[in-house]
């Protein structure tokens, strides 16, 4: 009796060092992902505040653009040379807005981009953060199985592994 009594406690130490290992390395993915939706998060707003400086940008030379060409209409008889002039910055103004309406549709297709990253790398940290719960529910009762010599603790520190299983897998899947 006491050597399946030896036997038993050998498989629960294997299995809750196992767990312990288990919980490391699912710790690790955590961090991994929280901190990539963390710096992602940075690199999106610093596009979001880059597609601001173009938008001002932009509106800057529509109103220029529009107070030129009132400007322009409101004068009599201008010669030539002005004509030129008035009508060459004109179509300056206007290529530099239509640059700048190119510019932020790329920079807001950059930080819709960033915000996709950051979103899956959030939902990932956050399933194993729920693994690791799991993990560290097991391990605590693998624990106390190995204090108060009670077996069935262990079965149950068993069945919360496939919790872990779950969210684990969940994590790099995304089931739902």
């Amino acid at each position: 009796m006491s050597e399946q009594k030896e036997k038993w406690h050998g498989w629960l130490a294997l299995s809750t060092a196992i767990m312990a290992v288990l919980a490391a390395l699912t710790t690790l993915y955590m961090g991994k992902f929280s901190s990539r939706a963390i710096m992602t998060q940075g690199q999106e707003s610093d596009q979001w505040a880059y597609y601001q400086a173009k938008s001002i940008k932009q509106h800057t030379f529509e109103l220029s653009k529009n107070a030129l060409d009132l400007q322009y209409r409101s004068q009599k008889a201008l010669s030539p040379e002005v004509v030129a002039d008035y009508q060459s910055t004109l179509s300056k103004y206007g290529e530099d807005i239509k640059r700048y309406e190119g510019e932020k549709k790329e920079i807001k297709d950059k930080a819709e981009g960033l915000a996709k990253v950051k979103l899956k790398a959030q939902e990932m940290g956050g399933n194993f953060a729920y693994g690791l719960i799991f993990l560290q529910i097991a391990l605590m009762l693998a624990s106390i199985s190995s204090l108060t010599k009670r077996k069935y603790l262990w079965y149950i520190a068993l069945l919360c592994n496939m919790g872990w299983i779950f969210f684990f897998l969940d994590a790099w899947m995304l089931f739902y």
